[in-house]
């Protein structure tokens, strides 16, 4: 199914060319902020114009023209105007909406499902924090971001995996060891270390004690969070240990990108730097052990030339941005180029009372993922880190999250399912007997949300090719204020007669704003 925005687009595309006017940049399609502008608008005149020198508005009443008499135009617009300097707005037809309100309401498929991926195999590989502690604020940003992306691309035709890629096979695991041990070489602290030296601290092997210390942390600590708590299904938990760190696997590897290695001071380095890189990167240390990036390496071949996925996109953290060059150039010597795509989120601050919460632990402030959890929810945790861009820095405010009113953006989501189940289920609806579904939209405050509710299979498009996954909860809260309104300014019942009509409009709310908090990932509750 092709979304309404995508066949406005190529309504635009045949008006250009209807128009004489070569365009070969994206053409500019958005939602209008007031309704006075119109469901749609596009500055493609504007744009027409910095080529052709020509006045804007000139190139916009030529388009208009054409576009007035193109079948789908006709069919799904009242009417098209130029607004000055030359935008081009499209208003709903009052027959579309309630003819394809009807539609989505009597169709058992999911509104929003569409075939945009054409079944392509997509693998999305995020948080993969190492077993060395408890997931943090930042492993949480980027846990919600990739299991809802990954929510998004399945609706949307691609065959997904969600994977976790463990790393317990590097000095970390050493390291990790050794603070088990409270050594002096140990690195990590906190009341888990503590335990963990109480149940380990007789071993002598370090290494050993390492792995031991791992393999709790991995299944009582981090699965327990994520699955628990986060409550993100992974399709694979990915050993780095076992699978990866084959010295078979990585020759085969090496010999594969021969050309672009060298040897210097007794180490193995990738010429990353001819390949646009700020510097070449070293794969095997004069010691004999490995980078990451040669674990990288391995790890590339292994999703796209063993497992055969189509693209594989990795969810990293922003203090990973060092890695990205060479990751990129990797795929390209490998044969993958245009293959793997690296999305980076950004950091979180904590905020209580106005004041940035300190990450200690002993203090007794929540700094893991699983503490947060525990004091606000995880709707409300997952709902919040999921409204912010991947790449601007967020702000968590504890205040704001443990409120239930409408101040706290979560609670008004919710609450719209929540009044809608109060009103389908009233004595006068539920006994009466409704054989036909109808739409009769009259009011502005029904017209308003059912375009917005149209909007959902363009939503979903567009974060798939954007990554653009705040785009989803804005949605969600738009949707939303849209329903409290029509709510507050439409009666359903009055005087106990039944506005039919509305009650489907009810329906239809319903069913599509199931497909958005489900596809979110947050309850969806019936009493609130």
């Amino acid at each position: 199914m092709e979304t309404i925005k995508t066949k406005l687009h190529q309504a635009i595309l045949r008006s250009l060319k209807s128009c004489n006017y070569e365009f070969k940049d994206e053409i500019q399609l958005s939602y209008p902020n007031l309704s006075s502008y119109g469901d749609y608008t596009t500055n493609v005149a504007m744009q027409v114009a910095n080529l052709e020198a020509t006045s804007p508005i000139k190139i916009a009443e030529c388009l208009k023209e054409k576009l007035l008499s193109d079948k789908f135009i006709i069919k799904t617009f009242s009417h098209v105007e130029v607004a000055k300097p030359g935008f081009i707005n499209f208003f709903f037809s009052l027959k579309f909406l309630n003819k394809e309100a009807e539609s989505i309401l009597q169709s058992k498929v999911d509104y929003g499902v569409s075939e945009l991926g054409k079944k392509k195999k997509v693998q999305i590989e995020f948080i993969s924090a190492n077993p060395t502690g408890p997931l943090t604020l930042g492993n949480g940003r980027g846990g919600f971001y990739g299991d809802v992306l990954g929510n998004v691309l399945s609706r949307v035709g691609f065959k997904v995996e969600k994977e976790y890629l463990i790393n317990d096979g590097g000095n970390q695991i050493l390291m990790l060891g050794h603070s088990v041990l409270k050594d002096g070489e140990a690195q990590y602290h906190g009341e888990y270390i503590d335990k963990l030296n109480k149940e380990l601290g007789q071993e002598k092997n370090v290494m050993l004690v390492g792995e031991k210390a791992a393999d709790i942390i991995l299944n009582n600590i981090i699965k327990k969070t994520i699955e628990e708590k986060m409550k993100i299904k992974f399709d694979h938990w990915f050993s780095e240990k076992k699978e990866l760190r084959n010295n078979d696997k990585l020759e085969k590897v090496l010999k594969k990108v021969k050309n672009y290695l060298y040897e210097k001071d007794g180490a193995l380095w990738f010429k990353s730097e001819e390949l646009g890189d700020n510097r070449d990167r070293v794969i095997k240390k004069s010691d004999g052990g490995l980078t990451y990036l040669a674990q990288d390496f391995v790890y590339l071949e292994n999703k796209l030339g063993e497992r055969k996925f189509d693209k594989a996109i990795y969810i990293w953290g922003a203090d990973h941005h060092g890695d990205v060059k060479g990751l990129l150039n990797g795929a390209e010597v490998l044969g993958y180029k245009g293959r793997v795509e690296v999305i980076l989120t950004q950091f979180v601050r904590l905020i209580k009372d106005g004041q940035e919460v300190r990450m200690s632990k002993r203090a007794g402030n929540y700094v893991t993922m699983r503490e947060l959890i525990d004091l606000v929810g995880h709707d409300v945790t997952r709902f919040v880190f999921l409204m912010y861009s991947n790449s601007s820095h967020m702000d968590f405010d504890l205040n704001i999250a443990k409120k239930k009113s409408e101040k706290n953006p979560v609670f008004n989501v919710q609450y719209v399912n929540a009044r809608i189940h109060s009103l389908l289920n009233q004595d006068e609806i539920t006994k009466k007997e409704i054989k036909k579904v109808s739409f009769d939209l009259t009011h502005n405050s029904e017209i308003s949300l059912v375009s917005s509710l149209l909007k959902w299979p363009d939503i979903l498009e567009e974060i798939a090719l954007t990554n653009r996954v705040q785009l989803l909860p804005n949605y969600a809260m738009e949707i939303a204020d849209k329903f409290h309104h029509f709510y507050d300014q439409c009666r359903v019942i009055s005087d106990g007669n039944v506005f039919v009509p509305r009650v489907h409009l009810l329906s239809l709310t319903q069913k599509i704003y199931r497909e958005i908090l489900t596809t979110i990932g947050i309850s969806i509750p019936n009493n609130m």
